[in-house]
């Protein structure tokens, strides 16, 4: 991402005195009492199928580990917070569980720019963050050392930094040479034009043109007439379901079959059921798709419909949220205690393997290294009938060859 945005976090959290002072004073808890971590997302607004399927699946894993007696003989509650996907709200609510009702850790998270907001609480507190879903590149490294001592902030989500190019070579892969990009104007969206923009650069191609769109936009016809008469061949995106809807549905109102190909939010169901048949051939970057490859996804899959008895909204976010909670349990189990420091040692050099939906977890971080997902995670996914599915499966060649 932009120097600017990162530089203006950090202004804000220096102005506030908060990373000039020394760690916070917190009160250890009774050595029974129940083990408090914060699960922060969007439960409301255009952001929620994110937001509920990564709360899901921490609901989830919480419940087989506490019917397993646990972590350290004491049980798992779930302290749940919505930010709305409102940056400022983010931070008041990392303030809160970091400083005024201190818990154990944090997890979640699914927009960038909430999560640029609320980290440097974590930080300062020494209280471990589990960044679930949110993508943006700098996210995992704004207090990474040799800068700052130790780095309290962990992702299961792919960085922008691998998945912009996996984007890039998807589109080149399929003989496109011709990329418009179109991406919302948050920081989420930003980070992702800047990140495609880039990956183009080193494969030797330049986009045609550069496109974007706010928040709650519903005419994107504007945009796309430009991108059109530019000779754009694909469409590559960084949004969130509403939005990109609106992209499918007015490319179809305009009469161009201009494939879309973007980052893993175009799996949202509010993009599937959105842009309807519009959306048809779209493919996304994934980490998990709704089909079972593994024992541990159809247990997944099956404890999943059985506590919800719903479809997963975003079956990776829920994924993502299901094993980041598992890990953060295992380093706690690893540490023998639920101080910060302790837990963020414990993450960093993880003894024993952690099965989880999206893969097992053998030592996913390091002192240097807390990004859980590799370019080598990233499959495609591709909407076809009202859902995805893989985008090497029968059914997904079947819906390119249309």
């Amino acid at each position: 991402m932009s120097g600017t945005l990162r530089r203006a976090i950090r202004a804000a959290a220096l102005a506030s005195g908060l990373l000039a002072l020394g760690p916070l004073a917190i009160a250890a808890p009774a050595r029974d009492a129940p083990i408090a971590i914060a699960v922060i997302g969007p439960y409301t607004g255009g952001s929620a199928d994110m937001g509920i399927s990564m709360r899901q699946g921490v609901e989830l894993a919480t419940g087989e580990i506490n019917r397993a007696g646990g972590v350290l003989g004491r049980r798992i509650v779930l302290v749940a917070r919505d930010d709305e996907a409102h940056n400022e709200r983010g931070g008041h609510i990392a303030r809160e569980v970091t400083e005024v009702h201190p818990v154990t850790a944090g997890i979640g998270l699914i927009n960038t720019g909430v999560a640029l907001a609320a980290a440097p609480y974590f930080e300062q507190a020494r209280i471990p963050l589990i960044v679930s879903v949110a993508t943006g590149a700098s996210i995992a490294q704004e207090f990474a050392p040799p800068e700052y001592a130790h780095n309290y902030v962990f992702r299961f989500s792919m960085s922008t930094a691998i998945e912009a190019p996996a984007i890039v070579a998807e589109a080149l892969r399929r003989g496109y040479r011709r990329p418009g990009i179109l991406t919302d104007a948050t920081s989420y969206g930003l980070v992702g034009r800047g990140d495609l923009s880039d990956a183009l650069v080193r494969a030797g191609v330049r986009p045609v043109s550069l496109e974007k769109f706010n928040i709650g936009d519903v005419d994107m016809t504007p945009q796309l007439r430009r991108a059109r008469a530019a000779g754009a061949d694909v469409l590559l995106t960084y949004g969130i379901g509403p939005e990109l809807a609106a992209i499918a549905r007015d490319r179809a109102a305009l009469g161009w079959n201009v494939p879309l190909i973007g980052s893993w939010t175009l799996s949202m169901a509010s993009f599937i059921k959105g842009a309807g048949p519009s959306g048809s051939g779209t493919m996304m970057t994934e980490t998990f798709i709704d089909e079972a490859q593994t024992p541990a996804q159809a247990a997944f899959l099956k404890a999943f419909s059985a506590r919800f008895r719903a479809p997963i909204a975003s079956p990776m976010s829920a994924a993502q949220g299901y094993d980041s909670l598992r890990v953060l349990v295992a380093a706690i189990a690893q540490a023998g205690s639920t101080d910060g420091v302790k837990i963020r040692a414990a993450l960093e050099q993880l003894r024993e393997p952690v099965v989880g939906v999206v893969k097992t977890y053998n030592h996913p971080f390091s002192t240097t290294n807390h990004e859980a997902i590799l370019a080598s995670d990233i499959l495609f996914g591709l909407v076809r009938d009202g859902r995805v599915v893989r985008a090497t499966s029968p059914t997904a060649a079947a819906a390119l060859r249309r």
